[in-house]
């Protein structure tokens, strides 16, 4: 057998097993719902924007229900700044007065959210950009820091009505949610995306939770990927955060997680979004990327 052909042959059968390792958990995961949280480099290198779309149209392909919530922090900065807005934090939350929630709104609901939903479609998708008040999604109240800090328009989430999650589902498109939220009294709420993400996943008892972000997972160090943490539970959890190893933006993911698991979501994983096609890698392989939070 000639050497060229034997080499087409082994990527031809490799390709081949590859389908097979992954055909036990599209069995598993038709019909089920996988909330997940697209943000970091995965929403804004070119190469990694379009693997994450393809990723999330062959899971709608395959039966499942993906449901997308992104952020959109550094587009809210550069917008800020062309407008001379001062770009204002406290205690990791941005302080959103009445001129910055316009902007937030603007850029989450308007700008990134129908980039993302473009880019979906333009991959083979049906996705439709919806933020927390369309269909009454999420209610939010003013979140309120212990030391009185007043944040503005920052909320906390007090009620996610999925209802229209389920008919966008049930209708075979694929929701790109923005983290914006409402009240009775029709108000405008910036609440944290990966808390949204958590609550959302919670609402729906998605089957999985994931987390695309800009590391490997939860690291021991964050200076070194090879202490990732593959498997993460709750105790543990207590003692990183009272360590400090959890701390910062994995703070909410984390919490996000914890969440999800109370309300019967199976697992929930925080991967690296910085490897294309991160999220086929992550629910249709054996081994899987990342952190898996699990009670």
């Amino acid at each position: 057998m000639p050497d060229r052909y034997r080499k087409a042959m082994e990527e031809y059968i490799q390709k081949a097993a590859v389908l097979v390792e992954a055909l036990p958990y599209i069995r598993d995961f038709e019909g089920k719902t996988v909330v997940i949280k697209y943000g970091g480099a995965a929403m804004t290198e070119p190469v990694l924007r379009q693997s994450t779309a393809e990723d999330i149209v062959l899971m709608k392909f395959v039966g499942m229900n993906p449901v997308i919530v992104h952020g959109g922090g550094p587009a809210i900065n550069r917008r800020l700044k062309q407008l001379e807005i001062p770009s204002r934090f406290q205690s990791g939350l941005r302080v959103t007065d009445d001129d910055t929630i316009e902007v937030v709104e603007m850029v989450l609901s308007g700008t990134i959210n129908k980039e993302i939903v473009a880019l979906i479609n333009a991959s083979g998708g049906n996705a439709v950009g919806i933020s927390g008040k369309d269909g009454n999604l999420m209610h939010a109240r003013k979140l309120t820091l212990e030391d009185g800090t007043d944040l503005g328009h920052v909320g906390e989430i007090t009620a996610v009505h999925f209802g229209i999650i389920n008919v966008l589902c049930a209708a075979d498109l694929i929701p790109v949610i923005a983290p914006i939220a409402t009240d009775s009294n029709g108000g405008v709420w910036n609440v944290n995306a990966d808390t949204a993400a958590g609550e959302i996943a919670a609402a729906v008892q998605a089957e999985k939770l994931v987390f695309l972000t800009d590391t490997p997972g939860l690291l021991r160090d964050p200076e070194d990927p090879s202490t990732l943490i593959h498997n993460l539970g709750y105790q543990e959890i207590l003692e990183l955060t009272n360590q400090g190893i959890i701390a910062g933006g994995m703070i909410p993911k984390v919490e996000a997680c914890l969440k999800a698991l109370d309300f019967g979501v199976t697992k929930t994983h925080i991967i690296d979004g910085r490897i294309p096609h991160a999220l086929l890698l992550e629910i249709f392989t054996d081994k899987g990327l990342g952190t898996l939070v699990y009670h």
